[in-house]
């Protein structure tokens, strides 16, 4: 990419906040007046120290000598996006995420640094972001397009295309003050997103509409980026930022984390770049999940080359690991486990029938049991992992039973090659089965 193929580059950004101090309460309100005119000069010298930051040291943001009332929203934020791309930015509460959108969007400026950007710029960061809420939906549809430099004819011209992706045409000539949340929503997203604005920033605002609404959303956001303008777009709902974009930006307080591939820094970001959840092991025995007769030692997941996978392909296949000592010999012992998804559905249960082992005594020893999840079976999403133990010979006894002891996300793609097919939006549903369809024809 050349120096001038960009249609956004930030480069050392920095947005700083100093923390207001508690001012003294006058008694009265001679005493107040009097306060004023007694020291105008240390009054206007608090204000300004609140917007002017001449005594921080950006380039040592954890220099203790720095004012510690200052917030450090931002911290030498740097990344540029290319005309067309669709990128993610994921991180926390509090990470800097919408500080970001804030200073892209022009509404604040940095403390520090450069924005430059190429084309129009739409937002969609907050409920009725844009709108007056005492015109109608209708005047504020014309308001966005000449805020965003458009004539009313080109307005004109994508007008009824709002409305009917927005649903509110009942209500096009009433005030938006009345409107409801979601209302508000389908109405600016509709009009951020087909006034074409060369770069789009939208926010998790899309969680206020309902799930139908949200779907259109992504299905609309992807083809905004296969037309050649740029998508921002933030998120906490990882299945939507791996299946919208291609590229992912994660922030943490304040600072780029990682800036790469969405599966790559979603993991990062769901394991918190320390170890995974996908693995869960028990060194000490002391400490380690245990009966009479079996005790726990580890539970991981794994990809097709033994990897640990925290971020499973959708339609690849993974398996489960349970790794599980014998201490005491003699019995038939039944390991187990069951899967259960973010939305809390038991997806299924697993009972181990290796024939090897299937209604015979085990001696001691270390044991570790595999089974294989065939691909395209899961549904997007996180899925948690519990596993359980009990002897079924010569006693029933339970052994161990850990309760979402890991977990791990499956994440799909825009390829056609799937259950997904030509659909764009989100397939409803605990599993994506890709099932085997002959379709007969006979012409009338």
């Amino acid at each position: 990419m050349s120096d001038d193929d960009f249609a956004l580059k930030v480069e050392g950004l920095y947005k700083v906040f100093r923390l207001g101090s508690k001012e003294d309460d006058s008694e009265s309100l001679a005493n107040a007046l009097f306060g004023a005119f007694k020291n105008p000069l240390a009054n206007y010298r608090k204000y300004r120290s609140l917007y002017r930051f001449d005594d921080i040291d950006f380039d040592n943001p954890d220099n203790p000598e720095n004012d510690p009332n200052v917030l450090w929203a931002l911290r030498g934020v740097s990344f540029t996006v290319k005309p067309g791309e669709l990128v993610g930015i994921i991180g926390h509460n509090g990470a800097g995420k919408s500080t970001l959108l804030k200073l892209l969007s022009r509404i604040s400026s940095p403390s520090r640094g450069t924005i430059k950007l190429k084309g129009r710029v739409s937002s969609l960061l907050e409920v009725g972001t844009g709108f007056h809420p005492e015109l109608t939906g209708r005047e504020n549809v014309y308001l966005n397009g000449t805020i965003l430099g458009m004539r009313k004819k080109e307005v004109d011209v994508k007008f009824d295309e709002i409305v009917e992706f927005s649903g509110v045409e009942k209500f096009l000539d009433t005030p938006v003050k009345r409107y409801s949340s979601g209302m508000r929503v389908r109405l600016a997203f509709a009009v951020a997103a087909h006034l074409e604005p060369e770069i789009l920033i939208v926010d998790e605002v899309l969680a206020v509409g309902d799930a139908n609404f949200q779907k259109k959303c992504l299905a609309k956001m992807e083809d905004v980026g296969q037309t050649g303008r740029t998508v921002l777009f933030v998120s906490h709902s990882m299945p939507a930022i791996t299946r919208l974009c291609p590229r992912t930006i994660l922030l943490k307080q304040g600072r780029v984390l990682a800036d790469g591939p969405s599966h790559d820094v979603v993991t990062s970001y769901l394991h918190g770049g320390v170890g995974s959840t996908a693995a869960r092991e028990w060194r000490e025995t002391e400490a380690a999940p245990s009966g009479d007769v079996a005790r726990l030692r580890a539970v991981r997941v794994r990809g097709e080359g033994g990897e640990i996978l925290p971020v499973a392909n959708i339609r690849k296949p993974m398996s489960v690991e349970i790794e599980f000592e014998i201490i005491k010999e003699g019995y038939v012992l039944l390991p187990q486990f069951r899967l259960v998804n973010e939305e809390g559905v038991h997806i299924f249960t697993a009972v181990d029938l290796d024939p090897q082992w299937r209604g015979k005594r085990r001696p001691t020893g270390r044991y570790i049991a595999r089974a294989t999840i065939p691909g395209n079976l899961l549904s997007e999403g996180v899925h948690y992992v519990s596993v359980s133990a009990l002897t079924i010979e010569p006693n029933t006894l339970k052994q161990f039973n850990e309760r979402e002891v890991v977990a791990f996300q499956v994440v799909d793609s825009m390829d056609t090659d799937g259950a997904r097919g030509d659909w764009t939006g989100n397939l409803v549903g605990a599993v994506r089965p890709l099932l085997e369809w002959r379709t007969e024809y006979s012409a009338a």
